[in-house]
């Protein structure tokens, strides 16, 4: 049996040659040249050569297969109906979720991960192919995936890590709720007149018995030790009952077709102009960002569960090179999936090969077996979909809400809201505000000072917590310039200037006592403070012995450096 690194190795050497002919044949259009340069260049083979051997013995690959062929078949609705929400055809979106998660796959930051067409992508995406057509969305896509891969290129990935916990728990709240309301969509089926109205008496008992049945047959799969994943087995009981049996249930055909062949090399076909690059522009940048952030929290979320290390980075750069490529293959681009990814998680999958197995099957559904899927009940689908919604919220942030403080509890309730009425980029920039406005109001208040008489005339405060922004109407407060001493002591020991709030806060103050003929100095300065005020101009005496603390250098102040002059 051939070695299962020497397997993905071959892969590997495909994908560079399609690449490399990719490149060839685009050579008039630099900006996609460089994109797909970036890509070949950021494939590292390195780690793909020291794969352990008993990592994939016959049982791992099994167990990799079966949950890369489970993933497969709940993408077949998930990119049919997201294709529908941004108005192209299913086929667009299937080939985007084929492209975009085999190469992730191959070259993402964290096996385990699944990306496809996603929710959030496109209800972007339909204002632009409604204005200006399908062509302009290709476009897009492309522009999309080379500002992903310079994120990647200048590691804007590692500011993931100021995300709070609370934001965290918010985004998988809200996202559950999100997976919760798509399912709802396969209640409704088409009126006389073309309208959506939902089911109603029999069909609608037949569909939520179905969906169940699915649940229950996951749920006690998953407590015993089967040959298969328990949402495979969930699907296939479930297929064959409303098969054998002919029972009348919506079907994944009666949503679209999803017969196709391969997808084929194709260029956008827009003006190359100026008036083109703003049409595509904003698009481009709200879809990388939104694409990137889901994609990254998705990176910290999988990590937790599979207890492995990601590189951010690099899954910038696969979800770059995945898009740039996808825009070129008629597909509508992606993003990480958190739901398809928790099914893999669940079924087992921890390795690449899951994620490149699903978008092979996926292929293959398209161009062999749509027939055979196209018989499959949406209800079973739904069934598994609703164990990942189960899986997925955090229920014991509801527990716990009440035992963390009001801010996380109020961030993590406002991500989660934010997250179901608009978006989840939007949820997570303002989870992240929110939270850095109640960390700098909370160490706002923590500013204080020891007051010592050291001398005859000399007085000493010893200033504890922050200097910033937050905190300089209260540092400002404890001093007393018109009743202290002729000589002013701040000693910084316990403390640190941060900004040019705090650089204006010093030298208000230094005026404050020089209008009274008094002199303020400063010492136990801290080496970035001392790099900070020096830049700044306020130091008259310039000595680095005092960053050291060898001796407590008493530096006085030079005012008038940051006076706005107004």
């Amino acid at each position: 049996m051939l070695h299962l690194a020497q397997t993905i190795k071959l892969v590997q050497i495909v994908v560079l040659s399609t690449i490399n002919k990719l490149t060839k044949a685009v050579t008039s259009n630099r900006a996609v040249k460089l994109s797909l340069a970036l890509f070949v260049n950021n494939i590292d083979t390195t780690k793909w050569n020291n794969i352990k051997t008993d990592e994939f013995m016959l049982e791992r690959i099994k167990i990799e297969l079966l949950a890369g062929l489970t993933v497969a078949l709940a993408l077949v609705p998930e990119a049919v109906a997201f294709a529908f929400v941004a108005g192209v055809h299913p086929l667009v979106g299937l080939y985007a979720a084929f492209i975009v998660g085999l190469i992730t796959a191959i070259i993402g930051g964290r096996p385990g991960m699944i990306s496809g067409a996603t929710g959030a992508l496109a209800v972007v995406m339909v204002s632009l192919v409604s204005r200006y057509g399908i062509e302009y969305l290709f476009a897009t896509v492309v522009l999309m995936g080379t500002l992903q891969i310079l994120a990647g290129i200048f590691r804007l990935g590692k500011f993931i890590r100021l995300v709070p916990h609370s934001v965290m728990l918010g985004f998988v709240n809200g996202l559950a709720i999100v997976i919760f309301m798509a399912q709802l969509t396969q209640f409704q089926t088409t009126g006389p007149n073309g309208v959506k109205i939902w089911m109603s008496s029999w069909p609608l008992l037949k569909m939520i018995g179905l969906v169940f049945f699915t649940m229950i047959i996951i749920h006690f799969a998953s407590k015993v030790k089967l040959a298969i994943p328990a949402p495979l087995a969930g699907i296939g009981i479930v297929a064959l009952f409303v098969i054998i049996l002919d029972v009348q249930v919506p079907r994944v055909g009666d949503l679209a077709s999803i017969q196709g062949g391969l997808p084929a090399f194709h260029i956008p076909m827009v003006p190359l102009n100026l008036e083109t690059l703003q049409i595509i522009f904003p698009y481009a940048v709200v879809l990388a960002a939104i694409g990137l952030i889901e994609s990254l929290l998705t990176l910290n979320l999988v990590g937790e569960i599979t207890e492995k290390r990601g590189g951010a980075s690099q899954e910038c750069i696969a979800q770059g090179a995945a898009n740039t490529i996808t825009g070129f293959f008629g597909g509508m681009g992606g993003c990480a999936m958190i739901g398809q990814s928790m099914i893999n998680v669940n079924s087992g999958g921890r390795t690449r090969l899951s994620g490149i197995s699903a978008a092979l099957f996926l292929l293959t559904f398209i161009v062999f077996a749509s027939d055979l899927i196209e018989q499959i009940p949406l209800a079973a689908l739904v069934g598994v979909m609703m164990m990942v919604v189960i899986g997925t919220f955090a229920w014991r942030s509801l527990t716990i809400i009440g035992r963390i403080p009001k801010t996380d509890a109020i961030v993590m309730i406002l991500v989660t809201v934010v997250t179901v009425v608009s978006d989840l980029a939007v949820a997570v920039v303002v989870g992240v505000i929110v939270s850095a406005l109640c960390y700098a109001w909370n160490n706002a208040t923590r500013i204080s000072a020891t007051v010592e008489e050291i001398q005859e005339n000399t007085k000493l405060y010893k200033i504890e917590g922050p200097l910033f922004f937050g905190s300089v109407a209260g540092f400002d407060e404890l001093f007393n310039p018109l009743n202290d001493p002729n000589l002013v002591i701040i000693d910084f020991l316990k403390s640190r200037v941060v900004d040019q709030s705090a650089l204006q806060a010093i030298e208000k103050l230094a005026e404050r006592y020089q209008t009274r003929g008094k002199v303020l100095q400063i010492r136990h300065l801290s080496r970035d403070c001392h790099r900070l005020l020096t830049r700044a101009g306020q130091l008259i005496v310039d000595s680095d012995d005092d960053p050291n603390y060898g001796l407590a250098v008493d530096y006085s102040i030079k005012t008038g450096v940051m006076r706005s002059g107004h």
